[in-house]
Order: C-alpha cells, then sequence, then structure tokens
C-alpha cells in the first residue's frame, strides 16, 4: 500500500513536472515568434509610404517602436506564463484576478487620458508627422519641436515658451519642415515709385541670389515673383516666393530682403528718411 501512494506521488510529481517544462517551452516559443512577428509588423506599416521608407528618421523610428511592441508581446506571453505556473502549484488564482480586475477597472476610470496620449504618440511616432527640429503648428502654437515621446510633445516657441502638449490632445498638425519649404518674402513699394522698375529689380536680386554659389543649397527652383499681394494707402507689397529646404527657409528670407532693400535703395525706388528731430 505505502509503494502504491510513492509511485502515484512520483506520477503527480513527473506530470507537474511535464507541464512546467511545456509552459515553459511554449512561453520561450511564444515570446521570440510573437515579438518577431509584432517587430515585423511595425517596420512594414512605417516602410509602407515610399517618402517614409527612403527617411533616415523614419527607419530609426520604426526600429524604435518594433523593439517597443516586441518587448510588450513578450511581457504579456511570460505574464501569461506565471499565471500558468501558479495554477500548476495549486496556488487559487480566483481572489488575486478578481482583485486585479477591480484595480484594473478604478485604474482604467482614472488614467484613460493617459492611455489615450500613448496610443497618439504611437501613431505620431509610426506614422512619422514630425520629428525633433521640424517647425510645426500644433492648437495655433508654432514653435520647434524639441522633445517627443509617447506621451507628450514639447515644443519651444519664437519667444522662447516651452509649451508641453498631451498627444491625445493634437486633433491636427502642421509640419512646415517636411521634404521642402518655401521662403515668402514681402516687398513693400511705395505708391510714388515705378511699380515695373520695382517689379523688375526685386526679380533681378532674387535670380541672382539663387544664382549665388554660397546659396546653391539652400534654393531647390528659381524665385518666382508673385506680383501685387496687397495695396496700402501710400504702398504696394509685392510678393516673393522661393523653394527651398527647411533648414534654410528662415535665412535664405532673411537675405533675400537684405539684397532687395539695398538694390530698391540704390535704383532710387525707395528712400529711406531719417527720424524727425524734435525742437525746442
Amino acid at each position: 500500500m505505502r509503494d502504491l501512494v510513492a509511485d502515484v506521488h512520483l506520477s503527480g510529481f513527473a506530470g507537474r513536472s511535464l507541464k512546467f517544462a511545456l509552459i515553459l517551452a511554449l512561453a520561450l516559443v511564444g515570446a521570440r515568434v510573437g515579438g518577431r512577428l509584432a517587430g515585423r509588423s511595425i517596420r512594414t506599416l512605417g516602410a509602407r509610404s515610399p517618402l517614409r521608407a527612403t527617411s533616415p528618421r523614419a527607419q530609426q523610428r520604426a526600429a524604435t517602436l518594433a523593439g517597443v511592441v516586441t518587448s510588450l508581446v513578450r511581457i504579456i506571453v511570460w505574464s501569461m506564463a506565471v499565471l500558468l505556473l501558479l495554477d500548476q502549484l495549486g496556488i487559487n488564482l480566483g481572489p488575486f484576478l478578481a482583485g486585479a480586475s477591480i484595480i484594473g477597472v478604478a485604474l482604467g476610470f482614472g488614467t484613460q487620458s493617459l492611455v489615450k496620449d500613448f496610443v497618439s504618440g504611437f501613431f505620431i511616432l509610426v506614422e512619422d508627422q514630425y520629428g525633433v527640429g521640424d517647425v510645426i503648428t500644433i492648437a495655433e502654437v508654432t514653435g520647434t519641436v524639441e522633445e517627443i515621446n509617447l506621451r507628450i510633445t514639447r515644443l519651444r516657441s519664437t519667444d522662447g515658451t516651452v509649451w508641453f502638449v498631451p498627444n491625445g490632445e493634437i486633433r491636427k498638425v502642421g509640419n512646415s519642415a517636411r521634404e521642402f519649404a518655401r521662403a515668402i518674402v514681402d516687398v513693400i513699394v511705395p505708391n510714388k515709385a515705378d511699380l515695373a522698375a520695382a517689379t523688375a529689380a526685386i526679380a533681378e536680386e532674387a535670380a541672382a541670389l539663387a544664382a549665388d554659389p554660397a546659396w546653391a543649397d539652400a534654393v531647390l527652383e528659381a524665385p518666382d515673383v508673385l506680383g501685387v499681394e496687397s495695396i496700402g494707402a501710400d504702398n504696394v507689397t509685392v510678393r516673393v516666393s522661393t523653394k527651398t529646404t527647411p533648414a534654410f527657409r528662415t535665412p535664405l528670407a532673411r537675405e533675400m530682403r537684405a539684397r532687395i532693400s539695398s538694390r530698391l535703395q540704390r535704383d532710387g525706388l525707395v528712400t529711406t528718411e531719417p527720424p524727425p528731430t524734435a525742437s525746442g
């Protein structure tokens, strides 16, 4: 009788050991295969657009997100494996799961906005909507992106103010640093000046700037003098548009303003009057 009981215990121990080994083996294979499939899916999603596929920044982000998703899949698989192993040890998981469910529901209500931020941030990174260094407009705030993660986007506006925008609150975003930009220069010409001569001078200076070897990397297309943009009581505004790289948009616009202003003054089309002196 004693030998029979020993055989039964040995058989039960062997069965549990086999189940332990099977659970561990399945968890190991599932974590590895599932992680690879998830990572491959993220990379495929990031490379779906030809523009994003050729962007080094997009490839780097896809690799980063693939690593995050792979780790998340492995955590889920191993968490389920641990629960199964505890069940094989005879531990009652009912109270534990019930308590975890209650805590999960409470946390779910309290962290809805946080989850929303993470999901939105995930798709912002996957779709490469913008990156660090880009000049973007979010909720009527324009600034340079200094940091972006799954939860927030940090912007620094032109006046130096730092804005922290939760990704879940971003409904639309304008990115002025994607592929190319346009340097817009508005030239104010007095009504008394010869508008045709002023327009010709503006076009010549814009073309000379585009032909300057120092600005060869900045100008993507020849400047286009669009013509009269607006008419005021005392002056006329002539607009010039130049296709340029995003990094050179502001410097190119400043250089063009300076050259055109000097040219118009040299030609006598614009005069700079000294400020009135106080009498007394």
